[in-house]
């Protein structure tokens, strides 16, 4: 595969990022829900109005953008409009993607599933004050999860060349169920959902000289771990791929 990029190589750097999911949220767990960082009226400013998550997220991301974090294609803002620009040299990175689907961003689907869905899974309830921390801890998760799923297009690119012939009539015919069938491998879907169900528990489990105290005890349930991936990071990631290849040929 040209450009050093091969499946093997893109598989590699998601089970490494099955890695940094985890600890994230394991981070996050630290945490208990603590509502009012998502209370709309929270923050109030001549610039901004809105909930402290959504600042943080903000600020932090106008900050990075200055330091170059979104040059980088697998990197993808939460809030790209009006972001300044990059104030460092830039760096060259590999040209990849096919330029009309490289503009893809489902953050706002993100978004909505982490705050929705997955937090009330694993945060506790309660209040413990530590707000700022928490909406940081919120982004290095929203964060890692983007970057996974966002990592479809590499993935669909990748795929597309190994076989166009096999995905080029699906394009065509802007056929999204065909194309959402060639990208499906149940087999390995489920490998990956024990998987991860497995590292939570390693990653995630009480360490203390007498194990047999904590026999069962994880900082993050393996079974919402293996949720996560099977409900939201799978079927999003091959959004991505389906998203990517019907603008493959344009």
């Amino acid at each position: 595969m040209a450009n050093g990029v091969t499946l093997e190589s893109l598989r590699q750097s998601l089970i490494r990022q099955e890695d940094t999911i985890i600890f994230s949220l394991i981070e996050r767990a630290r945490f208990p829900t603590n509502s009012p960082t998502y209370n709309e009226s929270y923050v109030s400013t001549p610039t901004f109005s809105g909930s402290l998550v959504h600042f943080v997220v903000k600020e932090t991301e106008a900050l990075q953008a200055k330091a170059g974090r979104y040059a980088n294609p697998e990197e993808h803002p939460f809030f790209p409009d009006n972001l300044p620009p990059s104030v460092v040299p830039p760096y060259n990175f590999t040209e990849v993607l096919h330029p009309p689907a490289a503009s893809i961003n489902i953050n706002k689907d993100i978004w909505d599933m982490y705050f929705k869905k997955l937090l009330q899974l694993f945060a506790a309830p309660g209040d413990d004050g530590i707000y700022a921390s928490t909406a940081a801890s919120d982004l290095v998760c929203l964060q890692a999860l983007s970057r996974r799923i966002h990592y479809g297009k590499l993935v669909a690119e990748v795929k597309f060349r190994e076989s166009p012939e096999e995905y080029e009539p699906a394009i065509r015919a802007k056929d999204r169920d065909a194309l959402m069938k060639l990208l499906t491998f149940e087999s390995v879907e489920e490998a990956v959902k024990k998987r991860v169900a497995k590292k939570a528990m390693v990653f995630g489990q009480e360490v203390t000289l007498n194990n047999d105290d904590n026999k069962g005890k994880y900082k993050v349930d393996p079974s919402v771990v293996s949720r996560l991936y099977g409900d939201w990071i799978i079927p999003l990631t091959k959004l991505v791929q389906v998203e990517y290849l019907l603008r493959r040929l344009d």
